[in-house]
């Protein structure tokens, strides 16, 4: 029996030293990497123009195809659709590059696209362009509402003498003026000024928190009214 143990026992140790030893296999792969979704490129309704094409539905609304360029890594699209007229939005999935939206005549809008990818959380986003939807014939359309540039919505800035600024845009290219407003209440009624230019100096307090809006008008004696924008002085 001893010789049998003797002989045994290396065969044993043998068998134990594979089993620890493994197949070589890696028991942690390294993870997968995925690409974030990039940014499509819009195509149409093209930006700061008349969209005339489309089919019209009623007297009131009329449907546009929507186009932009296919983005990399993407998986499906948000088109983030908002009237400017009433200020309120609408975000219309797609599975492909192209949408067809119901849209009320004779109105401004603005859009953008959101591109999106299954395996991350990661979004990216288009550039923001504005069209107005054609209607009944029109001889000439109101400025679209500015855009701010500075000081961003939200913002928090040093007191003292800053520069307002904005940024305008009108189909017809005929902007005559802007009326500035900003005051501590929202809305703001107190006028700072009326300029031709796309911005306006304002002496900003400390502690103060302001609301402030552009109307833009046009040659033609048409309007429109910005969003409401606030900041805050340290």
């Amino acid at each position: 029996m001893m010789k049998t143990v003797k002989y045994i026992l290396p065969v044993i140790l043998i068998g134990i030293l594979i089993s620890c030893g493994g197949d070589g296999n890696d028991d942690n792969p390294d993870p997968v990497i995925v690409s974030p979704p990039e940014a499509a490129t819009l195509i149409f309704p093209e930006n700061n123009t008349e969209c005339i094409e489309g089919t019209i539905i009623s007297d009131t609304e009329s449907s546009v195809t929507f186009l932009w360029n296919a983005s990399e890594n993407t998986d499906s699209y948000t088109v983030n659709l908002r009237n400017l007229d009433t200020n309120t939005s609408q975000n219309l999935s797609a599975s492909t590059n192209e949408l067809v939206i119901t849209l009320m005549r004779g109105t401004p809008y603005s859009w953008s696209v959101t591109s999106k990818a299954d395996d991350t959380d990661e979004t990216a986003e288009s550039n923001l362009w504005k069209f107005y939807n054609a209607g009944p014939a029109v001889e000439n359309y109101a400025p679209f509402p500015a855009d701010v540039i500075y000081p961003t919505m939200g913002s928090s800035i040093d007191a003292g003498s800053i520069t307002l600024s904005w940024e305008g845009s009108d189909v017809d290219n005929d902007i005559d003026s802007y009326d500035i407003y900003i005051d501590e209440n929202n809305p703001p009624s107190t006028l700072l000024g009326n300029t031709t230019s796309s911005g306006i100096d304002f002496e900003a307090i400390s502690g103060k928190v302001y609301y402030w809006k552009v109307t833009t008008k046009d040659a033609s004696g048409n309007s429109s009214n910005s969003e409401i924008f606030q900041f805050k002085v340290n």
